[in-house]
């Protein structure tokens, strides 16, 4: 999202949390998993695991590290005494929280079962969304101080912004931070935001729910520019009318969310390569700045490369060109130097004008990069 987190917006969001956490988790563990049916406002019918109590249920999922909603407006658990959530209208306050509940779920199902990562910062404890923040709320924020989403209804408090990609991209936020730890200005926060773009984007892919089919397009159910169009796009960053497709000087000064697409564009040309293709039914093409024809490795293999990136070579100051050399490693990590994935890293950052320097790729030392916990990524 555009906006920068409040002081006084992520103390409510600590103390809400806090408040919720000493509410609800007593309880749940003594009590079973069941399943149930949501039915979510951009997201459809969806299944939900929840915890099962005496009288109720939780809106609270006990396999996956206590996944939690919170209604901002009590400050409570959500609760519902048959199991079935929400009707898919906002004026049902609990399809909202349908949304972000299966967003949370969905992004630690990808995590867990496509790099054994369980949880923001691999503790095996889920994520908290908070739907219904604050009144005529138009944003969407990620909290390390309470380890939640906070999800505004919009302007009108008729439009809550709990698509599947703008939670998973909130919530890989706090992954991070919980990892490399990307400082969020110039270029560092711009490849914190393209993180985010990406897991989103493979979280999508990944839930495969046919109410929002999975695309390249960031944002778009949320309809934030009020004419149906996506917040970015990640084939051809510019045709939101100010994203650079290129890296040159001047992405440094850029907004991360806009310098964002320089990350955003090489991903795509890795994943799926350069030119026009239909993709789900939509349509995409994408350029190089040196006429280069790419072909794609596939997502889950550009993913894969990212990730190890992130957790083992990208550290708080990462540039454009130390995350190619660090793509670059991990890519020598996980397929060899002499692979064709290798030569297709850096044959897309060259296509977003992102060319090799006279510096070595990182040795790996065995470990993981960890970051700061406890500051605010916002979105």
């Amino acid at each position: 999202m555009r906006r920068r987190l409040t002081a006084g917006a992520v103390l409510a969001a600590a103390a809400l949390l806090a408040s919720v956490m000493g509410a609800g988790t007593g309880t749940a563990a003594a009590d079973s998993p069941a399943l149930g049916t949501g039915y979510g406002v951009h997201d459809g019918q969806v299944p939900l695991t929840t915890t099962k109590t005496i009288s109720s249920y939780l809106l609270q999922d006990p396999t996956r590290g206590n996944t939690v909603t919170v209604d901002g407006r009590t400050n409570t658990i959500l609760t519902d005494a048959d199991n079935i959530w929400g009707n898919g209208l906002p004026t049902n306050l609990q399809s909202a929280g349908v949304d972000a509940q299966f967003a949370a779920v969905s992004v630690w199902d990808y995590f867990k079962y496509s790099f054994n990562r369980l949880g923001v910062r691999n503790d095996g404890k889920g994520v908290r969304s908070v739907v219904h923040y604050g009144s005529h709320y138009t944003n969407v924020f990620w909290s390390d101080a309470c380890g939640c989403v906070n999800y505004g209804d919009g302007s009108d408090n008729a439009h809550p912004l709990t698509t599947i990609d703008i939670g998973a991209h909130e919530i890989t936020h706090g992954i991070t931070s919980a990892t490399a730890g990307l400082t969020y200005s110039g270029e560092a926060g711009a490849l914190n935001e393209s993180t985010s773009d990406i897991f989103a984007t493979m979280v999508e892919f990944s839930a495969n729910i046919p109410a929002d089919v999975p695309d390249y397009l960031i944002g778009e159910k949320a309809n934030l520019n009020g004419n149906g169009t996506p917040l970015r796009y990640m084939d051809r960053p510019s045709r939101d009318g100010v994203s650079p497709d290129y890296w040159s000087t001047s992405v440094p000064n850029l907004d991360p969310h806009v310098a964002s697409g320089i990350g955003n564009h090489f991903f795509f040309l890795l994943a799926e390569g350069s030119g026009p293709r239909v993709i789900n039914g939509i349509s995409y093409n994408s350029p190089t700045v040196n006429g280069s024809v790419l072909t794609g490795i596939g997502q889950n293999t550009a993913a894969a490369i990212w990730y190890r990136a992130l957790t083992v070579y990208m550290t708080s100051t990462t540039n454009y060109h130390a995350a190619r050399t660090a793509t670059l490693a991990a890519a020598r990590d996980l397929y060899g130097a002499a692979s064709s994935q290798y030569a297709a890293v850096g044959a897309a950052w060259t296509a977003v004008n992102v060319v090799g320097r006279a510096v070595p790729s990182p040795a790996h030392d065995g470990t993981a990069r960890t970051g700061h916990v406890g500051e605010v990524r916002t979105g």
